[in-house]
């Protein structure tokens, strides 16, 4: 077969991954040079603890799985099992990780509640105040700026992959046919448009009103290299009200007696943070949902962060290096991990993977490839 994939992103590019290593050939179009969308500007992390149970857990476990057989081939995308940990300082909060570990799937997603000295046995960078933390064992990470580039490497290497930069795919010119604005035509057994937050001119034409898709923006920074190691992933409770895994009884506890700090409730807040392999601290997140977005980003969110992070680390952040902002397609059906459709004879559009797109990408590739019959 012959598969394009019009978008050159993590999600597209799992699908040249899977296509090309069942043996098939591929042809990818990015509008851009090289890719520059949320699949660069994000964590890196393979984020499976706070996933929504059922088949939004299975498809992060079997991502999860993936990405360690794609880290063990291509080991320039920095692939490394560290795990997560969010300290917890209250009662409430350790309520919280209490409802996760007794959870059915707690074991599936490496769920324990460990001591603060536990806590700073897996990662002794941790040493400000806590009490407890929630230990999330299947997390895992890897380094997003490279891994698209290493990717695309490794398909090249492969002889059956094409990758074409600087091409913006205009019009469906017939059954799995696509032409760019090159004038250029592309053609094959399927096309796949895996085009993240551009939501609008062909994909609108081709999805018709009415796309179950949101675009996401965010704000987040990476400091100098921290000095030392840091050797898991870390969150703060306020993860707890952003993934569906800790809904309940204990959260609407903690949002009714412990509410987040205004500055955090505002740009609805959360802490993740992932160091890089330069040693640099990647550090957010912000979430905003209505449109039109801001186009500056504003220094409330990062100076809570640096607090929060300092409160964990017992000390101050090293000095921040980079801020920036970024716009990611979520899909608004809280029942599906990712928005996939025919769209036309031969042409499927698949995006709106939301915050789960570096985590769940290889999984999503999967299904299409299976469902399709590659």
């Amino acid at each position: 077969m012959k598969v394009i994939v019009v978008g050159a992103g993590v999600v597209g590019t799992m699908h040249a991954w899977h296509a090309v290593h069942r043996g098939h050939e591929v042809v990818q179009l990015e509008r851009e040079k090289e890719t520059r969308g949320a699949s660069l500007r994000n964590f890196g992390q393979i984020w499976v603890s706070g996933r929504a149970g059922g088949e939004e857990l299975r498809a992060a476990l079997r991502a999860r799985e993936l990405w360690e057989g794609i880290g063990a081939k291509v080991p320039e995308l920095g692939f490394r099992p560290c795990g997560s940990l969010t300290p917890l300082r209250t009662g409430r909060e350790v309520a919280v990780a209490e409802a996760a570990v007794a959870r059915a799937d707690a074991a599936e997603r490496g769920y324990r509640l460990l001591t603060a000295a536990e806590a700073r046995a897996l990662n002794p960078a941790l040493r400000g105040a806590f009490t407890a933390a929630l230990w999330c064992g299947r997390d895992a990470a890897v380094e997003p700026r490279t891994a698209q580039l290493a990717l695309k490497q490794a398909l090249l290497a492969s002889g059956r992959y094409t990758f074409l930069g600087g091409r913006e795919v205009r019009e469906v010119t017939g059954p799995a046919s696509v032409r760019d604005d090159h004038g250029d035509t592309h053609t094959g057994d399927a096309v796949i448009l895996a085009t993240g937050a551009w939501l609008g001119g062909l994909v609108r034409e081709l999805a018709g009103p009415g796309l179950p898709v949101r675009r996401v923006r965010l704000q987040m920074m990476q400091t100098d290299p921290l000095g030392e190691e840091l050797t898991t992933s870390v969150a703060d409770p306020d993860s707890f009200r952003y993934y569906p895994a800790y809904a309940g009884e204990a959260l609407d506890a903690l949002n009714a007696g412990q509410p987040q700090t205004p500055t955090a409730a505002a740009h609805r807040m959360q802490l993740l943070m992932v160091q890089r392999r330069d040693g640099g601290l990647t550090i957010g997140d912000t979430h905003e949902y209505e449109h039109p977005f801001a186009f500056d980003t504003v220094e409330e969110p990062y100076e809570h962060l640096r607090e929060v992070v300092a409160g964990y680390l017992g000390r101050p952040l090293p000095r921040v290096r980079r801020r920036w902002a970024g716009v990611y397609a979520q899909c608004t059906d809280p029942g599906r991990v990712v928005h996939r459709r025919q769209v036309r004879d031969g042409v499927w559009l698949v995006t709106g993977p939301g915050g789960r797109g570096m985590t769940c990408s290889p999984a999503i590739a999967e299904t299409t490839a299976d469902e399709l019959g590659w």
